[in-house]
């Protein structure tokens, strides 16, 4: 049931902008930014091509003003309205604000929503940001020096930090009205805040405590009000008092909100309404949905440290999930309907939480919605991210009040599991140099362990807040230890190989990852006219991490031969070894649950186009890595992991039904022929794990570069061999292509590849045949005589010759 139709007045003021530049105004888009304009007006180059990113850095270095007329009949009070506000649902960030001459107010915050009063007020609304840079500088100086991991002044201001470059991303620092503005006409009384706590009882039965906050007007101030909730045919009424009141709606038999692969989504729709005297004239109304489920961690101490396990509904989770950066460094470009692919293409990766990490943004509520209903848990990070944070004025203001809004705004989605109070913090004061820098300097451990665990408790106590990520729990422990709480998994990335993921059981993974270049075509848009090659000037550009293109090289060397002045190979190979990596770690952490009970791969997106840790390149396309994801985060997934008696054989079956198969082992030549077959019957409970030694003879010998071990189980495969790929026999590939239409049309297309040899890691790239084209399959190995079919949509016309072209796997060195 929706809101009874409020007598409040909402006039959008969406039009009519313009922005003061150099030349005369220029047209504005509200919603928008000053580089979405200026790209429009073509007055700069757009900075995800090749190195434009260096010729607009002083769009971000100077100050900007938006301005259009607000109307005397949009703002005088009468009869019908006796107030006028100005929203801003979002401004970016350091803005002074004006209407008629008559200035209303300041900001200093990209993460608040802003409300003036603006009755009787007209004419010229003018909104003057100043360069970010320069407001960070002027709080610099107040505040005292910080150490940060990033040379750009991010810490000094509540702004999307990522915005002033990072290891995946451009320096593009905006400016604008970044969010939705309005004016709102109303009477009497207004609701200012609603906050739903809701909680399921052990009878079944839901509750929902919606907490009010009620504005109003000077003639409203004795007025008696009424407040009406519905939800799921229950209908509660109550008296404001004073500013606020409390409705309790008990719901019985209520549908269990559920991650994805653990049951369903099903949300209920609340609507409450403000009511003149005692059931008369409608003032205003508020309307959400709404989903019932319990969720916490347990953070109990073991035999192995103190574990990091969700706890949905009663149900112990192994967390599958992806951390999520802004999907674009302009983030009013992304609509919902972008939120939705991205969020859908999230899903499609099997994963079941997404982690939106503390260097971007509050994400808009239609994130949010889609998390609701793909199923997809959200561990919100308050937005502080590797750095140390002044807790003086004016910043310390700033947070508590944008920790207070945003934790109101996004506590009715049920999709919410945990807030968490920063990304690497705790770690980078232990072990980056912070402590001894700082001097006893505040740097925002009052934030973590004070301020935000006091907002959470107060305003959502309905979810469980942590500290940080990483965070062992206390400063008993090293802030990253990984067996105690969650941990962060980088040497292996920057130093050593991939294989040491096995090095350890962490007991909750929450940041780990592998590099590895964007699609071709999504190169070849970027960097028009530039000869490809690892370090010419584009790929160099497009690749921010710090010594990014050595650590590429260096794991690819590990294990393939580099194919030197070769990029197609080069880039084709960078792809497979992070596959290979992060199917490492997921494989080697899925095997030891309990004592390990999630991981979250850095990361799903981009925001531009970038060589990156992403699964999803920065023009939306899919790399490897993301199917190669489906397969990890299935429900059911078959492994071979090293032991120290030979290799292991391991069914991780997280899908409520028992997993009852017949497993086949077959240790074959790397000519193609078989040396030895077992096939055991296996049966895995539900949720559980189950371990097996190979049996010795279908085992390779010791270091072996001319066998390997293949295990086929309900159509999954997994594989083991002694030796790297640069020093196993493999023979030269050989194998079929046959092109079938689908459907009788030009537009689909079956890749059927039907293999003579061993045809490790076969990949089919899309893009080379069209720059839209999709496949459904990422990496495949074949063994002699089988065959595999790739469905490719969007190539019309694509020949055997074509495919061949795009088509690559593993070559002997």
């Amino acid at each position: 049931m929706q809101p009874a139709q409020p007598s409040k007045h909402t006039v959008p003021l969406d039009s009519g902008w313009s922005l003061d530049h150099d030349g005369g105004p220029l047209p504005a888009q509200v919603p928008g930014c000053v580089h979405t304009d200026l790209l429009a007006a073509g007055l700069i180059p757009d900075p995800f091509i090749g190195r434009a990113e260096l010729e607009i850095d002083w769009v971000g270095r100077r100050a900007w003003t938006y301005s259009r007329d607000v109307a005397a009949e949009q703002t005088t009070a009468d009869e019908r309205y006796e107030r006028t506000d100005l929203v801003f649902d979002g401004l970016d960030t350091a803005a002074r604000i004006t209407l008629g001459g008559r200035e209303l107010g300041r900001t200093r915050n990209m993460h608040r929503a802003y409300r003036f009063d603006v009755t009787n007020l007209s004419g010229p609304l003018d909104v003057e940001f100043a360069s970010a840079y320069d407001e960070a500088e002027a709080v610099r100086r107040v505040t005292g020096d910080r150490p940060n991991v990033y040379p750009a002044p991010s810490q000094y201001i509540r702004k999307m930090a990522c915005g002033f470059g990072w290891d995946w991303g451009p320096t593009v620092v905006t400016a604008g009205l970044w969010r939705p503005v309005r004016l709102e006409r109303w009477s009497t009384a207004r609701l200012a805040r609603v906050r739903p706590l809701v909680t399921v009882g052990g009878d079944g039965s839901g509750r929902v405590e919606l907490r009010i906050d009620v504005e109003r007007t000077e003639r409203g101030a004795d007025r008696a009000l009424t407040v009406r909730a519905d939800v799921a045919g229950v209908t509660v009424t109550g008296q404001v008092e004073g500013d606020g009141a409390t409705l309790v709606l008990d719901v019985p038999d209520v549908r269990l909100w559920w991650p994805r692969g653990y049951g369903e989504q099903p949300l209920y729709e609340v609507a409450l309404t403000l009511l003149d005297g005692d059931g008369g004239t409608v003032l205003d109304g508020w309307g959400r949905r709404l989903g019932f489920r319990s969720v916490e961690i347990d953070r109990a101490p073991d035999e192995h440290g103190t574990g990091f396990t969700f706890v949905v509904n009663g149900v112990r989770v192994f967390v599958r999930g992806v951390n999520w950066i802004p999907d674009d460094v302009l983030p009013s470009r992304v609509t919902p309907e972008r939120y939705r692919t991205r969020l859908r293409q999230t899903a499609e990766a099997n994963a079941d939480l997404v982690r939106v990490w503390g260097g971007g943004i509050y994400e808009d509520e239609a994130f949010y919605d889609a998390c609701d209903e793909l199923g997809l848990m959200v561990w919100q990070d308050f937005l502080f991210a590797c750095s140390t944070y002044p807790e003086e004025q004016p910043l310390r203001g700033e947070v508590e009040a944008e920790a207070r809004e945003n934790v109101v705004r996004l506590m009715p989605h049920p999709s919410l599991v945990v807030w968490n109070g920063n990304n690497e913090n705790l770690w980078g004061f232990r072990d980056w140099g912070w402590e001894e820098e700082l001097a006893g300097d505040s740097w925002g451990e009052g934030y973590y362990l004070g301020l935000l665990p006091r907002v959470v408790a107060e305003l959502d106590p309905t979810r469980p807040y942590m500290a940080g990520s990483p965070w062992s729990g206390s400063w008993d422990h090293h802030p990253n230890h990984p067996d105690h709480g969650t941990h962060h998994s980088w040497d292996v990335w920057n130093r050593v190989d991939f294989t040491e993921y096995r090095a350890d059981v962490p007991r909750f993974v929450a940041e780990f990852g592998w590099q590895a270049p964007p699609a071709l075509a999504t190169l070849r848009r970027a960097l028009p006219g530039e000869e490809l090659a690892p370090d010419s000037p584009g790929m160099l550009h497009h690749q921010k991490a710090e010594d990014g293109n050595g650590k590429l090289r260096r794991g690819l060397a590990r294990h393939f031969a580099v194919p030197e002045g070769d990029f197609d190979r080069w880039h084709y190979l960078t792809q497979v070894v992070q596959a290979r990596a992060v199917a490492t770690g997921i494989e080697h952490w899925r095997s030891h649950r309990p004592r390990c009970a999630g991981t979250i791969v850095w990361q799903i997106n981009d925001c531009w186009p970038v060589s990156s840790w992403s699964a999803i390149d920065g023009d939306g396309r899919l790399k490897p890595l993301h199917h190669e994801l489906r397969r990890l985060y299935a429900d059911r997934l078959l492994t071979l992991q090293p032991g120290a008696d030979g290799p292991v054989l391991v069914l991780d079956n997280q899908s409520p039904e028992v997993w009852s198969c017949a497993v086949t082992l077959r240790l074959m030549h790397a000519d193609g022929t078989e040396a030895a077959r077992v096939s055991p019957d296996v049966t895995v409970p539900a949720r559980e794990v189950l371990r097996l030694p190979v049996p010795a003879r279908a085992v390779p010998g010791a270091g072996s570069a001319k066998e390997y071990l293949v295990a086929d189980a309900d159509g999954l495969r997994a594989l083991h061999f002694e030796a790297r790929d640069r020093d196993f026999a493999y023979p030269r590939p050989r194998f079929d292509i046959a092109v079938e239409s689908v459907g009788g049309t030009r537009d689909t297309v079956d890749v059927v590849v039907s293999a003579h040899t061993l045809v490790r890691d076969l990949l089919l790239q899309p893009d080379r045949l069209a720059p839209d084209a999709q496949a459904d399959r990422g990496l495949v190995t074949l063994l002699p005589g089988e065959t595999t079919r790739i469905r490719v949509h969007g190539a019309p016309d694509c020949g055997a010759n074509a495919i061949r072209a795009a088509l690559f796997c593993v070559e002997p060195a």
